[in-house]
């Protein structure tokens, strides 16, 4: 039986990885500061996600790793939230490179969280996984979570894949998805802000059957785009969702209205203001085909009732 680690199995990716690789016939073992929220389908192994402790001896013999552990994006962006944001991935990243260190047998592939708003405001042209990389708070971020990764020293032991994830999506209350279906309706399903801005989305089945996928390829590493090959413009993306709502009326939120809104729902308006073009080039290039490479709103909505589904940027 092979084993998977999963850190940070209470967030949303990591219960879908968890249930995803235990009904494959993985034992699965989900760290977490909690065991409330990991769900029945991984051993629950507690860790606070930057000290060294028991936990360290599961990764010894392990198959692969998954580190998803990280403070949500999805909210205010105050220094104090920043901040968190930052530390939660550096310092969980960091501490799991050096308990990789000290394992006779550590996992052969590591799987470690990243974003894909490392890449440019782009409206002119998609990125690729060697896409152009941005500036602002978010990009910083993930340069610098993907510099911790591979500038680990397990480098030579363990293959490392940093998976650079656009919105999961699904639909949880907080959620970017459940925003703009709040928005709806209301009555402001139209455009958000200019509505040319490109929406770049993954199904949250897709995203864990890729995580699977990787586990396989042993040629592939390095940074990889988790993303569908079908990214849509806001505005065709809040004409898909008002449809479904089945609300006539579509006004549109200029930029001040969606960042006042943002802020009622204690989110940030940069997770739909920016324009995040982003396509699967590599994993399309090895052969990964999409189960939902086309957004449908309708299966979104449909997933299983004992697993919440989210809108989830890492």
């Amino acid at each position: 039986m092979k084993k998977i680690i999963v850190a940070g199995a209470s967030g949303f990716l990591g219960r879908h990885l968890s249930r995803y690789f235990n009904q494959r016939g993985w034992d699965v073992v989900g760290f977490a500061r909690r065991k409330s929220g990991i769900g029945e389908h991984c051993r629950f192994v507690e860790w606070d996600g930057k000290s060294m402790a028991d936990w360290a001896e599961e990764l010894n013999g392990s198959d692969v790793l998954v580190n998803l552990a990280g403070r949500s994006v999805n909210c205010r962006y105050n220094a104090a939230n920043k901040r968190e944001i930052l530390d939660s991935r550096l310092q969980s990243t960091n501490v799991l490179g050096r308990a990789i260190l000290d394992c006779d047998d550590p996992p052969e592939l590591w799987m470690n969280s990243s974003m894909a708003t490392i890449y440019r405001h782009a409206d002119d042209r998609p990125q690729s996984d060697i896409g152009e990389l941005g500036e602002g708070f978010s990009a910083e971020t993930a340069k610098a979570w993907e510099s911790a990764f591979f500038g680990s020293r397990v480098s030579g032991r363990v293959r490392k894949v940093a998976l650079r994830t656009t919105m999961v999506l699904g639909d949880e209350r907080g959620s970017v998805f459940r925003y703009l279906l709040n928005l709806a309706k209301i009555g402001f399903g139209g455009r958000v802000g200019s509505g040319k801005q490109m929406v770049s989305w993954v199904h949250v089945d897709d995203y864990c059957r890729a995580a699977d996928w990787l586990t396989e390829h042993d040629e592939i590493s390095g940074p990889i785009n988790i993303t569908s090959p079908d990214p849509i413009c806001n505005a065709e993306l809040m004409s898909k969702i008002r449809k479904y709502t089945r609300m006539p009326i579509g006004l549109p939120a200029n930029k001040w209205l969606a960042e006042v809104v943002a802020y009622l729902s204690r989110t940030d308006a940069e997770l739909i203001l920016q324009s995040r073009w982003v396509v699967p080039t590599r994993l399309e290039e090895y052969g990964f085909v999409f189960k939902h490479p086309e957004i449908d709103i309708a299966s979104l909505c449909s997933v299983p009732v004992n697993l919440p589904s989210a809108l989830h940027s890492v």
